[in-house]
């Protein structure tokens, strides 16, 4: 199994989600995270323009079983790209196991997929 997390633009954020769904990639979760990178975003605000070093963009994780990895970091890659400085990060990670609180299950009969 992987973990896959994936530091995204907040205005992307929509269409990964959607694409992620389309893909049947139908759990994963998100949050708002602030770092500092490279990019520097311009703010206006009351009509006077500054800059800020804190960039607002939004963490994804998935877990999935390897088959998986390849088709979801892809997905990611396509719809998150826009070319730009700051279009974030891709991290993959190796998952040891998983277990279910509620069945008590562990391994790969936890993760379900449609496939």
């Amino acid at each position: 199994m992987k973990k896959i997390e994936a530091i995204i633009r907040k205005t992307r954020f929509e269409d990964v989600k959607a694409a992620l769904l389309d893909a049947d990639i139908d759990w994963f979760e998100y949050h708002d995270v602030h770092g500092i990178g490279q990019s520097r975003q311009e703010r206006i605000y009351r009509g006077v323009q500054y800059s800020t070093d804190v960039i607002e963009r939004v963490a994804i994780s998935i877990v999935c079983r390897d088959v998986f990895l390849e088709p979801t970091v892809a997905v990611i890659l396509k719809v998150a790209h826009t070319g730009e400085i700051g279009d974030g990060r891709i991290f993959v990670s190796e998952v040891t196991d998983t277990y279910s609180i509620r069945t008590g299950e562990h391994g790969d009969a936890v993760i379900r997929d449609k496939k």
